[in-house]
Parts: structure tokens; C-alpha cells; sequence
């Protein structure tokens, strides 16, 4: 166990300290001390670190940075030399971080070339030379991907469909098993129908770049609940100009040909298959209810139907799997060659059944697990399949302190994932657990959740609506 204190008292970096402790002890929750211990109470700890100040720097944001550095030094020589490869970097969107550099520069540096770039970056946050090179090779993927995306004058759509053949260990999401709230989903959608037709009016006047439906499983639903859902959304917003519609069909056990056929009728131009891993042992721990060969139908049903852009999404670190088990998830994703592919690491959330024991085998922490070696082996069959990294993003807790990337084929990458990750546009978010989000041209970016409860939800919607008023007044 590790205990943290403030010499001066003043915690405003108590957030990125926890998260460093967090990268280097990974499964421990530091503890932070009021003050520093004596020698008997230290004695309870393993280590007990004193935090770095500097209050000769009056920047909060520069002060925040050497903080994060010097204390990021304590953390690797406690741990043996220890270093991450994102440097002291523990925020979501560092590709954010970067584009907004490449775009404004840095007044000390010349941002404009490439080596005064790398040495802001080196400098600053300590990260590798390999991260840096994925960060900015997707940086400048992304600008160009997004090119011709509306941003003052447009949005893009979000909708969630709450509902899901099983739940994963490993999700956090909002999702009901559709076998127990079946008789729910009709309420659900008229109150969804409701929250469409007034945020409708609320964006009126503003261009719809892409509609993003996801859940949950938005295809756990029925055929005609799936054709009401499409329906409603084509009435009530204005498609003209879509540049992507995407479903996450997500779940193979949730994929028919009736429903695939409701998708490509109504436009759809990008799915997500996702099996998460091909080892049907994994897939049965994780409470996933599907096998490796429902997967290889679904995604064939879907390509039988015209889908030229599909995506699979893959986990590595789940429960038991190391680099055998991954070299054998790409061989067989690389004969189903999806046109895009999205690797996640791990990241075990408060909110997930990963917390406690699955089928009584105790879930390893992430400092166990070959995270890298992994990551390598994925890439490299991202690379042979002819995809290429378009977009990143990191999570608290993530296996071996990496990162979430997107691959794709040209001209098949998914603008929405950058979009919600890069906050350059704003979001509007339909559906229980969703979260609308404001990017104001001064660069502001407010947000408004929908509550996570279906029976709250329903009875609460004009509250919902009128909170998205309130966003975009």
C-alpha cells in the first residue's frame, strides 16, 4: 500500500497524482495522508511519498507540469527505473493535446517542424518516442479524415438503445437485458421518439454530419422496433447532407439477416461487428453468449447484404488470454478482413462485474498481463490487413498503462469516434445514459446527461429536453 500527502496542504493536482500512482501501482488505490507520518505510522505502508511543489511557477498549467514531472521521477526510481510510455500523459484524448499544438503552436517552440514538436513533447511530458510517433502519426490522419466536417455550423447525433442480449463482465455501460425488459422497449422508444422530435427543433438550422446509434446493442431489439427506430430518425432530422451512419450491431448473437436488411434499407453505411476476442473459452467467461462461429455468420450475413464498411472491435488483457490467445483472434480476423478494427485495452470501471470473480476464476490485475507484446501483435495484423491508425484514446485503469486505437482502410474510418474523442464538434445525444455536448465557438464545451434508468427516463424526458435547450440557448 502506498500513502501520498501535501507538504504545503494545497491538493489542486490531487486528480493527475492519483493518476500517476494509479499507472505505476496498477490495481492499488493510493491513500492519501492528511500530513507527513512518523516513523510508527509509516510503518503501515509500503512507501509514503511527498508530493512535489512549486509555487514559484504562477502558470497553473506549467506548475501542474512540473509537478507531474517530478513526481512522475519519484514513481520510476521507487519502482526500479519503471517508465511509461505516455510519460506523465494521463488524460483521455492526448491526439486532442497534439492537434491542438500542430494547429496553434507553442510560442517557445516551433511546432511548424517536426523535431521542435517532438522536443515540446519530450520535454514537457516525458512520453516515448514510440507513443509519440502513434499520437502524431493519427493526429494528422485525423485532420485530414476530417476535412470536411461542419464544426460551428454543424453537429452530430447520437442515440442510445439501452438494451443487450447479456451483460459483459467487463461493461459499464447502461444496459437491461433484453430477455427481462422486453416489455419495456415500446415505452422506451415513444419516449425517445419524443426526445427526438424536440431536439430536432433545438438543432434546426445546423448541418447533420453523422448519426451514431449505440447502446447497449442497438440491435438486440426486434426487426420492427430496429425499422421504427430508423423510421423515426429519417422523419424527424434532416439526412441531406450525412456524411456516416453508423449502427453498432455489436453483439453477433443479436444479428439476423431480416435486421441487417432494415439497416442497408435505411441508409446505414457502417456497422460494427464486435467479437472482442475469437477464443470461444473467453467469450464464455466473459458472459458474451455467443461463439467464434456466430461471429464468422454474422459478419458474413452482413457483407451478403452489401456492407462495405464494417468494423470489429477487440479487447485485449480480457480474463486469461496473453499473446497466444491474440495471435489467434488476428488470424482469424485477418480471413474476415473487416474494413476497420478497433483494439481496446482492458480498463476495469467501478461499474463492471470485472470488480468481483467470474466463474471462480479471480480476474488478473493489469500489471499482469503482456499489454504491449499484445498491442504489437494486434497492430502488426492491422498493418498486413492494410489498415492504418486513425484515432486514439485512452481510460482510466487500461491494461499496461496503453491506449484504444482505431485502424482502418482508407477512406472507411469512422468520423464519429474521432468526433467525440477530439471535442470539436458538438453532440447531441438522444437516449437514457447519453451525454449531449456543447462546443461553443469561444471553445467552450458544456454538457447534459439523460438519466440512466428506463422508468426515470420515461417519466422525466422533458426534463431531458429541456436540459438540451438550456445546452444550446
Amino acid at each position: 500500500m502506498v500513502g501520498f500527502y501535501f507538504p504545503d496542504g494545497n491538493d489542486e493536482f490531487e486528480y493527475d497524482v492519483r493518476g500517476l500512482m494509479t499507472s505505476f501501482f496498477p490495481g492499488e488505490e493510493p491513500v492519501r495522508l492528511n500530513r507527513r507520518p512518523d516513523a510508527e505510522e509509516a510503518l503501515v505502508y509500503d512507501s509514503v511519498l511527498e508530493i512535489p511543489a512549486f509555487p514559484e511557477i504562477t502558470d497553473k498549467g506549467e506548475r501542474k507540469n512540473a509537478t507531474k514531472r517530478a513526481f512522475y521521477r519519484q514513481l520510476s526510481a521507487l519502482t526500479g527505473g519503471k517508465e511509461l510510455p505516455w510519460g506523465t500523459l494521463t488524460g483521455i484524448r492526448p491526439t486532442k493535446l497534439i492537434t491542438s499544438f500542430l494547429e496553434e503552436g507553442v510560442p517557445e517552440y516551433d511546432t511548424a517542424s517536426e523535431k521542435g514538436f517532438r522536443s515540446l513533447m519530450k520535454e514537457r511530458y516525458l512520453i516515448s518516442e514510440e507513443k509519440l510517433d502513434l499520437a502524431v502519426r493519427i493526429a494528422r490522419e485525423e485532420q485530414k479524415v476530417l476535412a470536411g466536417i461542419h464544426y460551428e455550423n454543424g453537429y452530430s447525433l447520437y442515440c442510445g438503445i439501452p438494451f443487450c442480449p447479456s451483460r459483459c463482465l467487463y461493461c459499464s455501460f447502461t444496459a437491461y437485458p433484453i430477455a427481462a425488459f422486453a416489455g419495456k422497449v415500446d415505452d422506451y422508444l415513444s419516449a425517445l421518439f419524443h426526445e427526438m422530435e424536440e431536439t430536432a427543433v433545438i438543432m434546426r438550422g445546423k448541418i447533420l454530419d453523422t448519426v451514431y446509434i449505440g447502446g447497449g446493442t442497438p440491435t438486440a431489439i426486434s426487426a420492427e422496433q430496429l425499422d421504427l427506430v430508423l423510421d423515426k430518425i429519417g422523419e424527424t432530422f434532416d439526412l441531406s447532407r450525412l456524411q456516416e451512419f453508423t449502427v453498432e450491431a455489436g453483439r453477433p448473437d443479436s444479428i439476423s439477416r431480416e435486421k441487417l436488411q432494415v439497416l442497408k434499407k435505411h441508409g446505414v453505411s457502417r456497422i460494427s461487428v464486435n467479437p472482442q476476442t475469437m477464443n470461444d473459452k473467453t467469450l464464455e467467461l466473459i458472459g458474451r453468449r455467443h461463439s467464434v462461429e456466430e461471429t464468422v455468420r454474422a459478419f458474413t450475413l452482413a457483407r451478403e447484404e452489401g456492407f462495405d464498411n464494417i468494423n470489429m472491435d477487440l479487447i485485449l488483457g480480457l480474463p486469461g488470454e496473453g499473446p497466444r490467445e491474440m495471435e489467434e483472434t488476428i488470424r482469424q480476423i485477418e480471413a474476415l478482413q473487416p474494413d476497420s478494427l478497433t483494439v481496446h485495452a482492458l480498463a476495469v470501471k467501478r461499474a463492471s462485474r470485472l470488480k468481483m470473480e467470474a466463474n471462480g476464476a479471480v480476474i488478473p490485475g493489469p500489471g499482469q498481463i503482456d499489454s504491449e507484446e499484445m498491442m504489437r501483435i494486434a497492430s502488426e495484423g492491422a498493418g498486413r490487413m492494410g489498415l492504418v491508425p486513425y484515432y486514439l484514446y485512452r481510460q482510466k485503469n487500461m491494461a499496461g498503462n496503453l491506449e484504444n486505437v482505431g485502424f482502418a482502410k482508407p477512406g472507411k474510418a469512422g468520423l464519429y469516434n474521432i468526433l467525440i474523442m477530439e471535442e470539436k464538434q458538438s453532440i447531441a445525444a438522444l437516449g437514457a445514459g447519453t451525454v449531449s455536448k456543447a462546443v461553443h465557438p469561444d471553445g467552450r464545451i458544456e454538457r447534459a446527461d439523460d438519466v440512466k434508468d428506463l422508468k426515470e427516463y420515461g417519466e422525466r424526458i422533458e426534463e431531458m429536453i429541456e436540459r438540451k435547450r438550456r445546452l444550446w440557448r
